[in-house]
């Protein structure tokens, strides 16, 4: 099953030009290091969007994850003199994001919420939508809404561990690598995650996966 784009979009960078962007970013980071601070607002501009769409996923409400992605950026900023430039620049804040969230959910584990904002603008995984679009009475809004509100629930409802790698592969599209740098695991280990969080997924899913009556 594609889980991909379940929450807000992200966008990828493409492979052939990820060197390029590492070394571009290593660049701007020497140079705040080197005492530009208004560089860091480079780095902030090019990854926003992106540590937001983690976070959002994470967490699942919007406002939160606004608050979340700003003290992600505040954290990088203050911190900068730690990043040694042994992995990428993106590896490094995104690593900062996912514990982030992660501190986030743990404190708030008895807060249950749900974001659907935009709910029709975003994209759900075509899959899914065909086969629900099948047994429905053709209001599209209507079964986008139910859907999107159905996979995020159903992300929500995954561990900590296989939530997170659901969100930074299937939506953000990092390697299994990219993932075990961020993770602090190996990319053994994030396979057999995802692995079965998709088989969690499709169990959540099931009705919606096997069709539905009219």
């Amino acid at each position: 099953m594609d889980v991909a784009k379940v929450g807000v979009g992200s966008i990828s960078v493409p492979k052939e030009t990820a060197s390029a962007s590492v070394d571009s970013d290593i660049a701007i980071v020497n140079r705040v290091k080197a005492g530009d601070m208004t560089a860091f607002d480079e780095l902030t501009k090019k990854y926003r969007e992106r540590i937001f769409s983690v976070v959002y996923n994470m967490v699942s409400n919007r406002e939160d994850a606004f608050d979340i992605t700003q003290d992600v950026f505040i954290k990088a900023f203050t911190g900068i003199n730690s990043f040694k430039g042994n992995s990428g620049f993106y590896t490094w804040i995104y690593r900062i994001a996912v514990n982030m969230s992660i501190s986030f959910i743990r404190k708030n584990r008895f807060r249950r919420f749900f974001s659907f904002e935009n709910v029709n603008e975003e994209l759900a995984p075509s899959e899914i939508v065909d086969k629900l679009m099948i047994h429905s009475s053709g209001q599209k809004s209507a079964v986008l809404k139910e859907l999107r509100e159905k996979l995020n629930e159903s992300l929500q409802s995954l561990s900590i561990k296989h939530r997170t790698v659901v969100v930074l592969h299937e939506i953000e599209g990092l390697s299994h690598d990219e993932i075990a740098k961020i993770t602090g695991t190996t990319s053994a280990t994030v396979r057999t995650r995802l692995h079965y969080a998709k088989q969690q997924l499709q169990a959540l899913l099931k009705d919606y996966l096997g069709g539905r009556s009219k």
